[in-house]
């Protein structure tokens, strides 16, 4: 427990960044699902565009700090590792 005012602020402050890094995450995590799912299926256009989507709220989420700037890039290169290959069939 806190004891004293700079670490009761700090724990709200604490919870604050931890919820909405949450949102962050948790959209991001959706649309690298949906993107998958997209290549999946086999429409071109639909899967270029779930990833399109996907990379920009990873960089988004790299930017501010919710994921690590090299997490980001794995994750986008994997992504753009199935697309290639769904195109390439």
């Amino acid at each position: 427990m806190a004891n004293n005012a700079s670490a009761i602020k700090r724990n709200r402050q604490n919870e604050k960044r931890r919820t909405q890094n949450r949102t962050y995450r948790n959209r991001t995590r959706t649309l690298v699902k949906q993107a998958r799912s997209a290549i999946s299926s086999g429409d071109q256009s639909a899967a270029e565009a779930a990833t399109k989507a996907a990379i920009k709220d990873l960089d988004m989420a790299a930017r501010r700090g919710v994921i690590h700037p090299r997490n980001a890039a794995r994750r986008k290169s994997r992504l753009m590792k199935q697309l290639a290959a769904m195109s390439a069939e």
